[in-house]
C-alpha cells in the first residue's frame, strides 16, 4: 500500500536510512514495500537484500521530479522498467533531454500521477495517485469519472516521532537544500506532515467506499516482480567475440611476451605461465585481462609512464602482458592472492598514470567501450562535522562570526544559548546522512549490457558520467571496478627524462627495471634516508624508517614499503620487525610456523599474502575462508566485519592444533589489525620500483630531478622544501624573470629560474603569455618593450616588478616603478602592436635611494611564500644559530641540545595518557642553518607549555635519542624566534611585523589508533 517511499537518498530529502525504512516496515507488519527515491535508484539493491531477508516483496522505482516538482513516481514491473527509468533520468542529466511531463515511453513501469498532474490520456500502465485527504475531491465529475484508474497514495519521507523532530529535520534538509532560513522555506518546498508509516488497516479503512481504488493498488503491487540476479558478473565478458577467442589471444600474447621477459630455458617461468592461463581460463577472466593490456597498448603508444599494482602484480601473466614490471619469481609473490579457484570476482589491477596523461587515457576507454557502457563509480558524500555545524547555522540564521565559531571550535568554546542547543540536537540527527553525490576517485566500470540497466548516471563537474551508487553496491551486483590513478610522481619521473635529454644529449630508459635496483649511489642515499621528492618514500616517517633500518637494497624497501601502512604498525610488529632486522639472531619466533612461512621477513607478518599464511598454516582456517580474509584486508569493504565471521572458526581450529590461547589471541590480534590498511606484496613491489626509478634521478640528476618535482606540484612537502633541495644539490635559484622564466621552473646547467607559475597573484593568462610573446618575437629589450608587448595593468606589472622580473635592465625595482607609471599612463602604450619603427627609450635620472639588502628577501616572502636572495635564518634577530647541528646529533643521545631549526612541516598524532584519555602530540620536521633536516617529537606535557606557533624558526631544547642510527630530539621547550622588521614598512611596527606572522608551515593529521606499546603485546618477543 506504500507506493511512494523515500530514503536519505533522496538527497536533502528523505530522513531514513534504507536499513531504518526496511525495519520500519516490519515494526508495521508490511508484507510488500516500494522504494522510489526522488530521481536516484542509489538505494534499490541495498533495499532489494534487506526486504529478501525480511521476508517482504520489494518494490523499487524512482520518484521523478523536475526542480522541486513531481511529475510521476514510477514502479518498476521488472528490470527492464529500472534499465527505461534510468535511460529517462540519464538523458536528462547527461544531454539535457527533457523529462516528459506526461505520458513518458515506460513500457516496462507503472507510473503514478498526483492529482495536481493529471494528463489528458491515461495509456493502461498509468494511474492517479490520491491521498486519504483528497478523497473527498471525488465527489467532483471529472475526478469522480476516473476512480477506476486511480490507486492509493500515502507517500513515506520521515519517521514518526513524539516531538515531530524527524518532520522539523525534513524541513532543515528542503532549507538547505534551498539555502535558505527555516523561517522562509516556501511550502511547496517541503512534505505533508502525514507522510509517514501509518497502521495499514486504518489506511485501507479510509478507502473502504472505493474498493476499485484498493484493487488497482493491490494489482499494481502483484505486477511489479524486480527479481535482481546478485551472482552473474556484469561486467563486458568478452574482449573479442568469445570466451575461446579470448583464450587464445591471451595465451599468445603471454607466450609472446614471455620470449622478452625470460630466457627459453626458464622452465619454472614456463610452468607458472601455464598454471595461471589454466585458471584464468576456468575463472572466466581472460577478458579482464585483455581489456586491461588494450589499456596499457594505447597508453604505450601514446609514449606514456604507467606502473601497474595491486595484487594484479602477483601474476606472471600480467607480467608478460607489460600490465607491470614485477617479476612474480623474482620476489617469491603468490599467486593464490590474486586470483584462486574460491574466487568469482575480477582481480585487481591499480593502473596510475602521471596526473596529466590520465584523462587521456580516460577518453580512450569512454571512446574505445562506448559511453552507453562505461562509467565512474559514485560515492556518497557525508554531511561532514563542520558542514553539518555550517549548514545548521544558516538555516537558523546565525551570523558569519557565529558560524565559524560554531563549524571551527570544540564544543565547550560556543555560546551555549537556545539555538545553539537546537543546532547539537539536529546535527547529531543527520550524522550519516549523505549530502551529495560524487565521483569515485579512480573506479572504471566497463559493463556488457548498457550501464543504465542498472544505473541512472550523472554527470558531475569533471565530466565524465557516474553511476548513482558506491563501489562496493557495484561490486555486490557484479559490476568490479577497474582502478585508473594518476599521481605525480610518474610526471616527475617523465619530465626529468626528457628534460635530461633536452638539457644535456642523455637518453635514459627509465622503464628498464634492472637500471636502478643495484645501483650503489641509490642504496647509499636510501640508507641515510635521503629520498626527499622521490614516490613514496619521502615523508618524514617513511625517510625514518629506512634510516631504522639502514635500507640499503630492493628487498628490504619493498618490505618497508608495507610496513610503514597502518596494518603492520597497529600490531606493533613494524617496530618488532626494525629490532629483528637489526639485530638477526636475538629474537625469538613465535611459533615454527611463522619462521618456516615467513623466514624472509624474520616471522613478522608484512603483506596480506604473510595474513593469509598464517590464517591457513597456523589457524588452519580454510582456502574459502582465506579468500575472505583477503576481501577483509583488500580495501572491498574496510571494516572488521568479515575478520569476525572467520574469528570462531579460527580459534576453534586452533584448539584443535593445541596452540596456546595466549598466543591465539595475540595471532588473531595481529591478524585483525590488517583489515583493510595494508598491502599486498606485489603492491609495496610495485611502489619500490617506481621509488627507485625516482631515487636513481634523484642521485644521478639532482637538479632536473628536483626541477621536475616543482614542476609536477611535488608530493608530501610544499613547494619551498622541493626548491631548498635544489639548493642542497648545487643548484643556483633565481626569482622569476620575463626573459629567462617559462610558465613551469626551468633549469640552465646548474642555474634554476622558478616559473611564472609559483606567482599567485599573476593570472593565469599572463603567465602564459609571457614566454609565448617571447618565442615569437625574441627577448624583452626594456621594460617599455616589454609594455608594447604584453598587455598588463599597473598591479600586475608591479607585482612582477617586486618578484625582479626585470632585474635584466639593471634599474631599481623603484626606478621601474616609477618608469611603469609612467608608462602606462600614455595610452598608446596600452596596445601590443609592435612598431617597425621603434624610437629609442629615453633615459630618465632618478634619485639614488639606498635599499635595505634584505627588502627583496621580504618581496621573495610575500609573492612566492619563501626566501630565494637569501636564507630564511638571515632574517633572524639574533645571530645565534644553536649549539648543535644535524651532522652532529648521532654523537649526542641521551643527551640534551639546544637547536635553531625552520619548521618544514609537522604531523599530529593522537595518543592516549596514563588515564586512558585521548592525548595529542606531534612530529615535526625541521632544518637547520646548514639546510640538513632533522625530526623532533613533541608529547602532550610539552605542547601545553611550549605550543607550535605556525610556521617560522624556533629555539629547540630537547633529548637526543638515537633510535636504530636515527636521531630524534624530544622536545621539552621551544620558542618561535622574531624576525627583524620588515625593512619595507620602517615607519609602520605593526605591518612591519605581518610577514614573521605569514610563514608557511605543512600540517597533517592521521585518524588512526594510538600505536600498542610494547607491554601491550603480551608475548615475549626476544631472547633474554
Amino acid at each position: 500500500m506504500f507506493l511512494n517511499c523515500h530514503t536519505y537518498h533522496s538527497l536533502r530529502y528523505g530522513t531514513i536510512s534504507v536499513e531504518d525504512l526496511v525495519q520500519l516496515a516490519v515494526d508495521y507488519k508490511l508484507k510488500v514495500l516500494a522504494l522510489t527515491d526522488i530521481n536516484t535508484v542509489t538505494g534499490i539493491y541495498q533495499f532489494y537484500k534487506l526486504c529478501k531477508q525480511k521476508g517482504i516483496k520489494p518494490v523499487v522505482g524512482v520518484d521523478v521530479r523536475v526542480e522541486n516538482e513531481q511529475y510521476y513516481i514510477c514502479l518498476a514491473k521488472n528490470p527492464k522498467g529500472i534499465a527505461e527509468i534510468n535511460k529517462l533520468l540519464t538523458d536528462y542529466n547527461c544531454d539535457g533531454i527533457e523529462i516528459p511531463r506526461t505520458n513518458p515511453q515506460l513500457e516496462n513501469c507503472f507510473v503514478i500521477y498526483s492529482l495536481k498532474n493529471i494528463p489528458e490520456h491515461l495509456a493502461e500502465h498509468e494511474f492517479i495517485g490520491i491521498r486519504q485527504n483528497e478523497l473527498n475531491l471525488l465527489i467532483k465529475p471529472e475526478l469522480k469519472s476516473l476512480v477506476h484508474k486511480m490507486v492509493i497514495l500515502h507517500p513515506v519521507t520521515f519517521k514518526v516521532d513524539e516531538n515531530n523532530e524527524q518532520y522539523k529535520l525534513h524541513k532543515i534538509l528542503r532549507a538547505i537544500d534551498a539555502n535558505t532560513l527555516l523561517t522562509k522555506l516556501e511550502q511547496d518546498h517541503y512534505c505533508k506532515s502525514d507522510e509517514t508509516f501509518v497502521n495499514k488497516k486504518l489506511l485501507l479503512n479510509k478507502y473502504i467506499q472505493f474498493p476499485e481504488i484498493i484493487d488497482n493498488t493491490k494489482f499494481i503491487v502483484d505486477e511489479c516482480s524486480f527479481d535482481f540476479d546478485f551472482k552473474t558478473p556484469k561486467n563486458k565478458k568478452y574482449y573479442t567475440d568469445s570466451k575461446e577467442s579470448d583464450f587464445q589471444l591471451l595465451s599468445h600474447l603471454a607466450y609472446v611476451g614471455f620470449t622478452k621477459r625470460y630466457s627459453d630455458d626458464n622452465t619454472s617461468a614456463k610452468e607458472r605461465v601455464e598454471k595461471e592461463l589454466m585458471v584464468i581460463d576456468e575463472l572466466n577472466f581472460s577478458g579482464y585481462f585483455l581489456i586491461t593490456w588494450d589499456i596499457i597498448q594505447y597508453s604505450k603508444t601514446m609514449g606514456f609512464m604507467h606502473v601497474g599494482r595491486g595484487s594484479g602484480a602477483n601474476s606472471i601473466i600480467a607480467y608478460c602482458l607489460g600490465i607491470t614490471d614485477i617479476c612474480p619469481l623474482e620476489l617469491d609473490l603468490y599467486f593464490e592472492r590474486f586470483l584462486n579457484l574460491n574466487r568469482k570476482t575480477p582481480p585487481d589491477f591499480d593502473i596510475d598514470w602521471s596526473w596529466k596523461n590520465r584523462d587521456t587515457i580516460l577518453e580512450y576507454i569512454f571512446k574505445k567501450y562506448g559511453k552507453d557502457h562505461v562509467a565512474f563509480c559514485g560515492t556518497n558524500v557525508e554531511f561532514k562535522r563542520k558542514s553539518r555545524f555550517r549548514e545548521l547555522g544558516k538555516v537558523f540564521g546565525l551570523p558569519k562570526d557565529e558560524l565559524d565559531q560554531l563549524s571551527k571550535k570544540p564544543k565547550e568554546e560556543h555560546d551555549q544559548n537556545s539555538v545553539v542547543q537546537e543546532i547539537y540536537k539536529y546535527e547529531q540527527l543527520m550524522v550519516g546522512f549523505p549530502n551529495q553525490r560524487s565521483m569515485h576517485s579512480c573506479g572504471i566500470l566497463i559493463s556488457e549490457e548498457p550501464i543504465t540497466n542498472y544505473s541512472v548516471l550523472e554527470f558531475p563537474p569533471k565530466e565524465f558520467p557516474i553511476v548513482q551508487f558506491d563501489m562496493h553496491t557495484a561490486e555486490d551486483i557484479g559490476l568490479e571496478k577497474f582502478d585508473i590513478l594518476s599521481q605525480r610522481g610518474l610526471g616527475t619521473i617523465k619530465d626529468t627524462v626528457q628534460l635530461i635529454e633536452e638539457k644535456r644529449g642523455i637518453t635514459i630508459d627509465i622503464e628498464d627495471t634492472a637500471l636502478s635496483k643495484n645501483e650503489q649511489k641509490c642504496n647509499e642515499f636510501l640508507s641515510i634516508g635521503k629520498t626527499i621528492g622521490c614516490f613514496y618514500i619521502e615523508s618524514p616517517a617513511m625517510r625514518g624508517l629506512l634510516r631504522r633500518l639502514k635500507c640499503d637494497n630492493y628487498k628490504v624497501l619493498v618490505a618497508a614499503s608495507s610496513i610503514i601502512r597502518p596494518g603492520v604498525a597497529q600490531s606493533g610488529m613494524m617496530r618488532e620487525y626494525i629490532f629483528r632486522h637489526n639485530h638477526s639472531g636475538q629474537f625469538e619466533y613465535f611459533h615454527e610456523v611463522f619462521e618456516k612461512e615467513l623466514g624472509e621477513t624474520y616471522g613478522i607478518m608484512v603483506y596480506q599474502e604473510d595474513v593469509i599464511k598464517i590464517a591457513m598454516h597456523f589457524g588452519g582456517v580454510s582456502a574459502a575462508n582465506g579468500d575472505v580474509l583477503r576481501r577483509a584486508m583488500s580495501g572491498k569493504g574496510r571494516s572488521l566485519l568479515a575478520l569476525q565471521r572467520l574469528q570462531d572458526d579460527f580459534f576453534e581450529s586452533c584448539k584443535r592444533k593445541g596452540h596456546p590461547d595466549q598466543l591465539s589471541k595475540e595471532v588473531y590480534r595481529q591478524i585483525e589489525s590488517f583489515a583493510g590498511y595494508s598491502f599486498c606484496k606485489a603492491h609495496s613491489a610495485s611502489y619500490a620500483v617506481e621509488s627507485y626509478q625516482s631515487l636513481y634521478l634523484k642521485a644521478y640528476y639532482p637538479i632536473e630531478f628536483m626541477v621536475s618535482a616543482i614542476n609536477n606540484g611535488g608530493g608530501f612537502y610544499r613547494t619551498e622544501v622541493y626548491v631548498h633541495e635544489a639548493k642542497m644539490a648545487g643548484a643556483k635559484i633565481y626569482n622569476p624573470c620575463v626573459n629567462l622564466s617559462e610558465f613551469q621552473t626551468t633549469v640552465y646547467g646548474t642555474e634554476v629560474y622558478l616559473g611564472l607559475m609559483h606567482i599567485e597573484r599573476l593570472e593565469a593568462a599572463v603567465k602564459l603569455f609571457i614566454p609565448e610573446e617571447r618565442k615569437k618575437n625574441g627577448d624583452y629589450r626594456s621594460l617599455e618593450d616589454f609594455l608594447k608587448r604584453v598587455n598588463i595593468g599597473i598591479e600586475t606589472l608591479q607585482i612582477l616588478i617586486f618578484v625582479g622580473a626585470f632585474r635584466f635592465t639593471g634599474k631599481q625595482k623603484h626606478e621601474l616603478l616609477i618608469e611603469a607609471r609612467f608608462l602606462l599612463s600614455k595610452n598608446q602604450y596600452r596596445t601590443k602592436i609592435i612598431s617597425l619603427f621603434d624610437e629609442p627609450q629615453k633615459d630618465y635620472e632618478l634619485p639614488v635611494i639606498e635599499r635595505n639588502p634584505f627588502e627583496d628577501a621580504f618581496d621573495e616572502l610575500e609573492i612566492l611564500g619563501f626566501t630565494v636572495s637569501y636564507s630564511i635564518f638571515d632574517l633572524l634577530q639574533t645571530k645565534y644559530r644553536g649549539s648543535v647541528l644535524v651532522k652532529d646529533l648521532l654523537k649526542h643521545h641521551k643527551k640534551q641540545v639546544k637547536m635553531l631549526a625552520y619548521l618544514i612541516s609537522r604531523k599530529h598524532v593522537p595518543i592516549k595518557n596514563k588515564y586512558g584519555y585521548r592525548d595529542d602530540m606531534y612530529f615535526g620536521t625541521w632544518i637547520d642553518a646548514e639546510g640538513q633536516y632533522f625530526d623532533t617529537a613533541h608529547f602532550p606535557d610539552s605542547l601545553k607549555k611550549f605550543p607550535f606557533k605556525e610556521g617560522g624558526i624556533y629555539l629547540l631544547l630537547g633529548t637526543v635519542e638515537v633510535d636504530y642510527h636515527f636521531p630524534t630530539i624530544t622536545i621539552i621547550k621551544m620558542a618561535k624566534m622574531p624576525l627583524i622588521a620588515d625593512p619595507r614598512y620602517s615607519m609602520d611596527i605593526e605591518k612591519a611585523q605581518e610577514m614573521e606572522n605569514s610563514l608557511q608551515e605543512d600540517v597533517s593529521l592521521t585518524f588512526r589508533e594510538p600505536y600498542p606499546q610494547e607491554h601491550e603485546i603480551g608475548l615475549p618477543r626476544k631472547k633474554a
